[in-house]
C-alpha cells in the first residue's frame, strides 16, 4: 500500500496567487540601478554592437534617457564616460572640470534632480594604456625618467607595474570633480589598495562629506567584461589586470576586501560580476551588515541577448531569473542593463 505524504509542498504551487503568498524573494524597482555610457557630441544615440539594445549617448540624449528611466521608476544610474580629447598616461580627462562625466552630471541634475546619479571613478577609459592607474616601468614612467619607490625590485626590463599609491591621488581628484558637478555617489572601480579611504579623504577635504561612496569591493579579474570594454573603449593596450583585480578562485579574500572598504568609509559595497559569484554575494552579506550591490555585468547581459536572438531561450524569463537569483543571494541593489525592462515589468504586474 502506498503511503501518501502528509505534507504536500505542491499544494502552494498550483496557482499563481498561492505561489505569490509564500514567495521569499521579491524584486522591486527601487532596487535597480541602470548603467549608462555617455560620449561627446549632440543627438548621438550610437548602438553598442557588443551590448544589443544599449547605446553610447551624447549628453542631450542621456538626459532624455534619464527622464524616461525616472518615469518608469528606476531610481538610480551609474555613469561611464568616453572622453572627447586624446588620452594620456595619467588619464587627465577623467578629472577635467569640463570632462564628459562632469558635463553629464550637471545636465542630469538640472533636468532630473530626483534621479540618484552614481559615477564610476577610474582611469582606464581615459589612459592611453588602458590600465586603471599610473603605469611605471623599471626606468621610471613609460616616457619619463622618474623612478618609483613602489616598484617591485623583481621587475624586469620590458615589464610594467600599476603604481598603487601614485594612482590614489588621481582617483581623489576624479571623485572631487564628480562631486563638484553634483554626483550623489562616487564609485572607485580601480581595485587599488586604499582607494576608498583616499577618495573619502579627498572628498572631505573639499567639503563633500555628504557625497557617498560605493566600493567595488570584490571586483574579479573576470572574462565577463569584454562587451563593456568594447563599449567604453577601455581594454588594456598591453598585459591584463590580474595584479589588481581579484583572483576568480577566492571568496574569503572578497569578504576581507569588503571589510577593508567599510573600514575606510564605504557607504555601499559591491560584488562584480554577479552571476558567477552568487556565493560571494551570500558570504559577504552574511558577514557584513552593510548595504550590498551586485553588478550584473555586460557579459552576463550579452550572452542572454545572444542566445535569445537565436531562439535558444526566452529572454525575459531568463533575465528575470538571473535578477531574482542575485537578489536571493543577498544583493540589496542590482546594477543591471535590464533595469528599465525590469521596472516596466514590475509596473505592469
Amino acid at each position: 500500500m502506498i503511503r501518501h505524504p502528509a505534507f504536500r509542498p505542491r499544494r502552494m504551487r498550483r496557482r499563481e496567487g498561492l505561489r505569490r503568498l509564500i514567495r521569499e524573494t521579491h524584486l522591486t524597482s527601487d532596487r535597480l540601478v541602470m548603467p549608462l555610457f555617455v560620449r561627446p557630441g549632440a543627438k548621438v544615440r550610437a548602438p553598442i554592437a557588443s551590448l544589443p539594445g544599449q547605446f553610447q549617448l551624447s549628453v542631450d540624449e542621456l538626459v532624455r534617457e534619464c527622464e524616461d528611466l525616472a518615469k518608469h521608476g528606476v531610481p538610480a544610474i551609474l555613469l561611464f564616460g568616453l572622453p572627447a580629447g586624446p588620452k594620456d598616461e595619467r588619464g587627465s580627462g577623467a578629472y577635467a572640470k569640463d570632462g564628459i562625466i562632469q558635463q553629464a552630471v550637471r545636465a542630469i541634475k538640472a533636468r532630473v534632480p530626483e534621479l540618484v546619479v552614481m559615477t564610476d571613478v577610474c582611469l582606464c577609459g581615459y589612459t592611453s594604456h588602458g590600465h586603471c592607474g599610473v603605469v611605471k616601468t623599471p626606468g621610471g614612467t613609460r616616457r619619463g625618467k622618474r623612478k618609483s619607490k613602489s616598484l617591485p625590485k623583481t621587475l624586469q626590463e620590458g615589464e610594467y607595474w600599476v603604481d598603487n599609491d601614485a594612482t590614489l591621488e588621481l582617483l581623489g581628484r576624479v571623485a572631487v570633480s564628480h562631486a563638484q558637478a553634483g554626483a550623489d555617489l562616487v564609485a572607485p572601480s580601480d581595485m587599488m589598495d586604499g582607494n576608498v579611504g583616499a577618495v573619502r579623504q579627498a572628498l572631505d577635504a573639499e567639503d563633500f562629506s555628504d557625497t557617498a561612496i560605493m566600493g567595488y569591493s570584490a571586483k574579479y579579474a573576470s572574462s565577463f567584461y569584454g562587451p563593456f570594454r568594447a563599449a567604453a573603449n577601455s581594454a588594456p593596450a598591453f598585459g591584463d589586470r590580474r595584479t589588481y583585480q581579484m583572483d576568480i578562485a577566492n571568496a574569503t579574500e572578497a569578504v576581507r576586501e569588503a571589510q577593508l572598504d567599510v573600514a575606510q568609509g564605504a557607504d555601499l559595497i559591491m560584488v562584480k560580476p554577479a552571476l558567477a559569484y552568487l556565493d560571494v554575494i551570500c558570504r559577504i552579506k552574511q558577514a557584513i551588515p552593510h548595504p550590498l550591490a551586485a553588478f550584473n555585468v555586460s557579459g552576463e547581459y550579452a550572452m542572454v541577448r545572444a542566445a535569445a536572438s537565436r531562439g535558444w531561450l526566452a529572454e525575459r524569463p531568463a533575465w528575470w531569473e538571473m535578477l531574482v537569483a542575485i537578489r536571493r543571494a543577498g544583493a540589496d541593489l542590482l546594477i543591471t542593463y535590464w533595469a528599465k525592462e525590469a521596472a516596466r515589468a514590475l509596473r505592469s504586474g
